[in-house]
């Protein structure tokens, strides 16, 4: 008889699980994966895929706009959101039967339930009450949202959850958060026609982003009639019928008829039982602590993607995922590389970067060299928008290397996933340079910069 029920049981049926389970059952490992809600995580259910959706369609509005300038006349055109919510349920529907299936394929057993521990080797699903007995256990439960201090009023807020099932779109509504989430769904509310007003409590939106990404994305933002107010921070929502007053704590207040508070989010350790395990959390930022092979403080258990609150990106999740199965059950170690990750928030404009900004190359390097240019994009110059690409590299001025790219603009998030492999590679600005363009592209500006906008030079301490 074997010694336990199964070799691998993941808790979390999302992309950095569904990933391991996959990788660890082709190895021949026997895994079972206990979902509570559906599978495909936050990501696929309601995250990075059906925002992307929201996104895509509230470019729309846009797009007609501009098409006067090339020549088009397009009638009055109607916008229904609760298609937009059906075709996107049918979409997630139907990406969700494909993570169950691919599951199911690599011969991994799925089980639609809550799992806690009981001890380092054994769950109880709360289902059934039945438990399970493990070699190794995968946490993989994500990051909830979380709306911060309970402040009179906070039920009547919503989350990026609730979004993307409202039944009506807002007619105004009120934002509090300055990361993708708020900036991502600020632009998705207006381009679908609601008047948007974004509340963030520091001094300018995208924090730990570089400075000149963050200036030119508000700026943006606040051409394309979103009003956004920093320094500040909501302190108490009243409802009234169907609407809202949110008051600041500037002393001011906004009438809408929604608030949502994308703040940030938690990790998922509530009530897991990891106290029972010997599983520790890092005192640091809330989440499972683990070493560079993603290994909890418990031999037998690991944790990987949002739920140890390193870097909450799904691709790191699926490659956290990989590793783990590559290196307990492939039986050769694969540590994650988490450097050099390239990120894309989805605004509007959106934003692509990968590398360090520029505050963080001046504390690191002696010579830093800065070479950056905004311009307007051909599209604009038939159609007569008014807006500008902002285009920047980070260069080690003494080694000449690329340490980070910076792009606010259309298509900026596929244009960094390219330029990511050379800065991985460790390309020097003499490889961009020596790099043809290719015309007519907005891209084509990242290979002919040849003059910096500023050259840094740290003094040495006296």
């Amino acid at each position: 008889m074997a010694e336990f029920d199964v070799d691998l049981f993941v808790i979390g049926g999302g992309s950095g699980g569904v990933r391991a389970a996959r990788i660890a059952a082709g190895y021949g490992a026997r895994v079972v994966v206990a979902e509570e809600y559906r599978m495909g995580g936050t990501c696929v259910i309601r995250g990075c895929v059906p925002k992307k959706l929201f996104v895509i369609g509230s470019h729309v509005r846009h797009e007609m706009e501009d098409a006067a300038g090339f020549g088009w006349t397009i009638p009055p055109a109607t916008f229904d959101w609760p298609t937009l919510i059906a075709n996107k349920d049918k979409e997630i529907a139907r990406l969700e039967a494909a993570y169950t299936a691919n599951v199911e394929k690599s011969g991994a057993r799925i089980v639609k339930s809550r799992a806690v521990l009981e001890d380092a080797h054994t769950v109880r699903l709360l289902e059934n009450d039945k438990k399970i007995t493990a070699k190794y256990i995968l946490i993989a439960t994500g990051g909830a949202p979380n709306h911060g201090a309970a402040i009179p009023g906070i039920e009547h807020v919503i989350s990026s959850n609730e979004a993307f099932h409202l039944k009506k779109l807002p007619k105004h509504i009120v934002i509090q958060g300055g990361g993708y989430i708020a900036l991502e769904f600020a632009g998705i509310f207006a381009g679908y026609g609601s008047d948007v007003t974004v509340i963030y409590r520091g001094d300018n939106i995208l924090r730990g982003f570089d400075d000149d990404v963050r200036a030119h994305v508000r700026g943006e933002m606040e051409k394309n009639g979103i009003t956004i107010l920093t320094g500040c921070t909501v302190s108490h929502v009243e409802k009234h019928g169907e609407d809202f007053t949110t008051h600041l704590s500037n002393g001011s207040s906004i009438a809408s008829d929604q608030v949502m508070f994308a703040i940030g989010r938690h990790p998922a350790v509530a009530n897991l039982g990891l106290e029972k395990a010997g599983v520790a959390i890092n005192p640091k930022n809330g989440g499972i602590a683990v070493d560079g092979f993603s290994k909890s403080s418990a031999d037998s258990i690991y944790a990987i993607g949002d739920v140890t609150h390193r870097h909450n990106l799904t691709p790191v999740a699926i490659r956290e995922g990989h590793a783990f199965a590559d290196t307990v059950f492939g039986k050769r170690e694969v540590r994650v590389d988490h450097a050099d990750i390239p990120t894309a928030v989805f605004s509007q404009p959106e934003v692509g970067t990968v590398g360090l900004t520029e505050t963080e190359a001046r504390a690191k390097f002696d010579r830093v060299d800065i070479y950056k240019a905004t311009f307007r994009p051909i599209k604009a110059t038939m159609s007569g928008r008014d807006t500008r690409v902002l285009m920047k590299l980070v260069v080690d001025g003494s080694s000449d290397r690329v340490l980070g790219c910076h792009i606010v603009g259309d298509a900026a998030a596929e244009i960094v996933q390219a330029v990511a492999i050379a800065v991985k590679m460790k390309a020097t600005k003499a490889d961009f340079d020596a790099t043809i363009a290719l015309h007519p592209t907005a891209a084509e500006e990242l290979v002919t910069m040849r003059t910096p906008t500023a050259r840094h030079v740290r003094q040495a301490a006296e």
